[in-house]
């Protein structure tokens, strides 16, 4: 049977991620804002492993001017190494219709067969909204089916009529079907420039969608067809002509007459409801003025208040104290004694693996509690007017309201969040969010944030969201710091993002990236620290004394050897013994590090390893509080991981760049640890 290759094409938040997994199974993370999906995602369709789905970059037009516009036209002209796409869905978001047919009308000139999936209808019937899908698919000359694909229903009949459509054309054709005649001037100068290109493009593409393009003055089309300086002048002389004689410029030509013909076609088959919603009446006080910022700061001290101190604890307490602690430890001790393992073996595989890799573990149900919670925030829609509250306040700081989509990501993990700064389009600002991203504590910091909050302030929900805040200041003051360089000095870019229609979290997505997180942090687990883990365990436990090599106490060791010549820098920042300056180093590697480390030195459980930690603040200093959270703000603002670090690399596209970030990011964590340290212990001595 013909393989068949079709791809989901819509506006952001139109639901193409979510019919993408519905059709295929797969586990492609569902966002409300645009961005998330910033590359093509691929898989087979569940029903038919010979039909493989494309779920494209959500995009309001075919124009090259952001990443996901330009991965969606190349992929859909066949200019990528994949192979052209046989046919298209585009699901449109059957709330926000007049908008989305814009697009539809872009991909009807493709010359691809289209099918138009109206979802959210559900969305869309109860708001009063009237649509007739019959009317409108006599408008469009285009197949109309109506889904709501959360639910699951409405797909089979537009993936029938998709393989139907894609087996039916014997080839594909250069002209497509046309959903817009423009006016006589411009449909002249689309033949009179496609007379000019028609040499230049192969038998397989759309001629009239090239040159519409070229009417529209895409530089990048003339370039991936090779035109010649004379062609170029030829095409630039008919759109000028153009323009004088309609007194306007080509692309708001095009795009005026292309709503024209949309608007003429929903009179016909729309007629919108006069109900006012559930989300306006939740958005006037949500995103309220006074309002947002409060509402916004009581649900994240909420969100930090049940995963880290009530819920998440509970369960990480048992975790900790008693599987790794009482049950796993010694039945692998009596099991590996029983065996006739020599003493060294027991304690690399106890005290260094289990010790290590247990204590990251243990923090699963707290990370669980945290994922959990920011799903449903992001899967109900609310996640996204964060973006929108946080513009006014971060354009302020040479950020937009698009940083925070970075920032938000980056609480799971700072790698995505990196990657997903590609949609911001001022270079600029693209530089400030990767330089400031990982400020924003990750589920890898999580661990740090949990064993400084029980060691020291007796679990106190404030200091989980005081790093949080920490973090989203940390941004702020280095926006304000970054944007007045020379290099970055940045100027203020219009914010436009929709704002999804508020709707109740499917479990299925909320479970499912739940999952895709802990999975990731258990693999890191298994692999990263634990071999960090046994590295750890051996340097703190060989070395040479009284000129002999061998099991050392740990003062003695090679890696308290390595950490005492870093230590000094720590001591004005409050914590200058050799173990934090060992475990801040080996957070490099990965950050879950910082607390294994700490781990294999003092022990597995968390009590027992809080006690030694507080013990070891206390002796860097009287009040052991401000060591210890300056210890904390130090590892959460500091240079990221190695992962992160190789994305801020690839993402800049400069070594420079990318020593700029770091340094920066070393010398802002020191400033602020050291200042925290001494004013709070200044403090704490007056009063």
């Amino acid at each position: 049977m013909k393989k068949i290759n079709i791809a989901l094409a819509g506006n952001p938040n139109s639901g193409k991620t979510t019919v993408f997994n519905a059709l295929t199974g797969g586990n492609q993370y569902v966002g409300n804002w645009a961005g998330v999906t910033v590359e093509k995602k691929s898989g087979k369709l569940r029903s038919d492993k010979n039909v493989t789905v494309t779920d494209l970059p959500g995009i309001y037009a075919l124009s090259p001017y952001s990443p996901e516009e330009v991965v969606a036209g190349s992929f859909l002209l066949g200019e990528m190494a994949d192979e052209k796409p046989d046919v298209i869905i585009n699901v449109i978001d059957s709330s926000n219709i007049e908008r989305n047919l814009y697009l539809t009308t872009q991909l009807a000139d493709t010359g691809i067969p289209v099918i138009a999936l109206l979802n959210m209808i559900d969305i869309s019937q109860k708001r009063g909204d009237k649509i007739d899908p019959k009317i409108l698919s006599a408008e469009l000359g285009l197949p109309v089916f109506e889904a709501s694909a959360l639910r699951g229903k409405g797909l089979t009949d537009a993936v029938n009529a998709a393989k139907n459509a894609a087996a039916a054309k014997a080839s594909p054709g250069i002209s497509g079907h046309r959903i817009v005649n423009f006016s006589p001037e411009i449909e002249d100068a689309i033949t009179r420039i496609s007379k000019i290109i028609k040499n230049h493009v192969t038998s397989d593409k759309p001629v009239r969608f090239y040159a519409l393009s070229l009417f529209e003055k895409d530089s990048l089309t003339a370039d991936k067809l090779g035109l010649n300086e004379t062609e170029r002048a030829k095409i630039e002389s008919i759109v000028k002509e153009t323009e004088i004689l309609l007194n306007d410029d080509s692309e708001s030509i095009i795009s005026s007459q292309r709503y024209d013909r949309v608007s003429a076609i929903l009179t016909s088959c729309y007629e919108k409801g006069g109900k006012k919603s559930a989300t306006d009446v939740i958005d006037n006080v949500v995103t309220n003025r006074f309002l947002a910022l409060p509402i916004f700061a009581v649900i994240m001290f909420l969100v930090y208040y049940i995963s880290v101190t009530t819920i998440g604890t509970i369960a990480t307490n048992w975790v900790n104290d008693t599987l790794f602690t009482e049950i796993i430890p010694p039945a692998v001790t009596n099991g590996l004694e029983s065996a006739g393992a020599s003493a060294w073996l027991v304690s690399l595989i106890v005290d260094g693996i289990i010790g290590g890799v247990g204590a990251i573990l243990g923090f699963l149900p707290q990370m669980a509690v945290l994922f959990l919670l920011l799903s449903l925030l992001e899967d109900c829609g609310y996640m996204s007017r964060i973006a929108f509250i946080l513009d006014r306040l971060f354009r302020k700081f040479g950020l937009s309201g698009k940083s925070f989509i970075p920032f938000l990501v980056s609480t799971g993990c700072g790698v995505p969040g990196i990657m997903a700064s590609k949609p911001i389009e001022d270079e600029k600002q693209r530089r400030i969010t990767i330089m400031t991203t990982t400020f924003i504590p990750c589920s890898a910091k999580l661990p740090i944030i949990a064993l400084i909050a029980g060691a020291v302030f007796g679990n106190s929900a404030w200091i989980a969201f005081s790093a949080y805040l920490a973090g989203i200041l940390s941004i702020i003051v280095s926006g304000l710091i970054l944007k007045s360089t020379k290099a970055l000095k940045t100027k203020d870019m219009p914010f436009i993002m929709e704002l999804p229609a508020y709707h109740v979290p499917r479990a299925a997505n909320i479970l499912n990236h739940v999952w895709i997180q802990l999975r990731a942090f258990i693999i890191k687990a298994g692999t990263i620290i634990f071999l960090a883990s046994a590295a750890v365990w051996f340097l703190s436990s060989f070395g040479v004394e009284n000129g002999r090599f061998g099991m050392v106490d740990a003062d003695f060791s090679f890696l308290a050897d390595f950490g005492k010549i870093f230590a000094p820098i720590f001591i004005p920042l409050g914590f200058g013994q050799w173990q934090f300056a060992v475990s801040s180093l080996t957070g490099l590697v990965a950050k879950e590090n910082v607390v294994s480390t700490l781990a294999v030195l003092f022990g597995t459980s968390e009590s027992g390893l809080g006690t030694h930690v507080n013990v070891l603040f206390s002796a860097a200093h009287v009040y052991a509080p401000a060591a210890a959270y300056s210890f904390l703000l130090f590892n959460l603002l500091c240079a990221p991981c190695f992962a992160a670090i190789a994305a801020v690399n690839r993402e800049m596209g400069s070594a420079k760049w990318t020593m700029i970030t770091l340094l920066y990011q070393t010398g802002f964590a020191y400033i602020v640890s050291l200042a925290v340290f001494q004013i709070w212990s200044a403090a704490a001595a007056i009063f």
